[in-house]
């Protein structure tokens, strides 16, 4: 199973996520969600990801972004485009203009909300299943994906606990995305991080 780490605002975490001994295979950053904290200006963003991604892989974290916003981050260090509330044909669109991976992100409430990754999945690298709470961490109720092809790259988000017993995600999900649970007073926290990550690794090697 792999991992993100969403929200990253700052270098000292940024460097310290990179450098791990078990880096995420995915770090994520806020680039146009203003109620979220973990947002980031432009000029802070451009300078933050100027830099050796080793082995990991940079996700923009988009909500609804217009035209003149694709424009201004197209030359960024991005492998990932997350979306939310863009429709299959304009998700296609800014795949192909842009040559970047997709993860659509779909908002959970209940199994209709599921479905709709039946118009995605031939579109998206892969389909992220996060709850309605978006700069809040909300949980939703995992059984409704649990029983979805093996043929979906899935990503799991929601209220997930930096130092919960992770065997039960590797059943229903390929990746887990953390964001909030990573954080003490609002900040990312250096030492949950590390317990993630070691966390995920011998949960890995286990299996």
């Amino acid at each position: 199973m792999d991992a993100k780490i969403c929200g990253v605002k700052d270098s000292i975490t940024l460097n310290y996520i990179i450098n791990h001994k078990n880096p995420p295979k995915y770090i994520g950053f806020i680039c146009n969600y203003l109620k979220s904290k973990r947002n980031l200006k432009f000029n802070n963003l451009k300078k933050l990801i100027n830099r050796n991604k080793k082995n990991t892989n940079f996700v923009a974290v988009l909500v609804k972004p217009n035209n003149i916003f694709l424009e201004k981050i197209k030359y960024l260090k991005f492998d990932y485009y997350q979306l939310y509330d863009v429709e299959p044909n304009e998700t296609k669109k800014i795949k192909e203009k842009y040559n970047k991976k997709i993860i659509t992100a779909l908002t959970i409430e209940d199994k209709n909300d599921v479905k709709k990754y039946k118009k995605y999945v031939s579109i998206s690298d892969i389909i992220l299943f996060d709850s309605k709470g978006y700069e809040r961490s909300m949980g939703f109720d995992r059984s409704l994906i649990k029983n979805l092809p093996q043929s979906i790259n899935k990503m799991l988000a929601g209220n997930i606990k930096y130092n919960e017993k992770l065997e039960n995600y590797k059943k229903i999900t390929d990746i887990i995305d953390l964001s909030g649970s990573l954080e003490t007073s609002g900040k990312k926290d250096l030492n949950k991080i590390n317990t993630f990550l070691v966390n995920l690794k011998k949960l890995n090697d286990k299996n």
